[in-house]
C-alpha cells in the first residue's frame, strides 16, 4: 500500500508561553511585520517563505499548565541566511540571548525568550 501521508512539512510548532510577545519576538528577528493573526487564542502561524513556523502555547500539550508546554532545548529550525556575520549581529545588537558562537564559518545557535533553540545557518 502506499502511504497517504506525503512528504511534505507543513509547518513547524514552536511552544510559547505568551505567544504575542513571541510574535513580536520573531517577527523582529525574522524583519517582518507583527501583524500575523493570533488565531484561537493561542497560535500564530508566521508569513514565511517555503516551511511555515506556528508559534503555539499547545493547551492540549501543557500549555495550559502553570509552566506551560516544556520549551525545545535542541535547534527547532534551521532558519538560513546570506549573510552570517551580518546576523549574528543583528542579534547582538537585538539583544537576543547567543548560544553559540559562529561555528566552522556555518551557524550560529541563539535562544528565543522561552528557551527554544533556533539556529541560522549559511544558505
Amino acid at each position: 500500500m502506499t502511504s497517504p501521508i506525503r512528504n511534505e512539512v507543513g509547518g513547524v510548532f514552536i511552544p510559547v508561553k505568551d505567544v504575542e510577545r513571541a510574535r513580536e519576538w520573531y517577527c523582529r528577528l525574522l524583519g517582518i511585520p507583527a501583524d500575523c493573526e493570533i488565531m484561537f487564542g493561542h497560535l500564530c502561524p508566521l508569513q514565511m517563505q517555503g516551511v511555515g513556523l506556528i508559534l503555539d502555547t499547545m493547551p492540549m500539550w501543557g500549555g495550559d499548565r502553570p509552566g506551560g508546554a516544556p520549551h525545545i532545548s535542541t535547534p527547532v529550525c534551521m532558519l538560513l541566511t546570506n549573510d552570517l556575520d551580518a546576523s549574528y549581529a543583528y542579534a547582538q545588537e537585538q539583544g537576543m540571548e547567543l548560544v553559540s558562537a559562529i561555528e566552522h564559518n556555518h551557524w550560529f545557535v541563539l535562544k528565543d525568550p522561552d528557551g527554544n533553540l533556533i539556529m541560522i545557518c549559511r544558505e
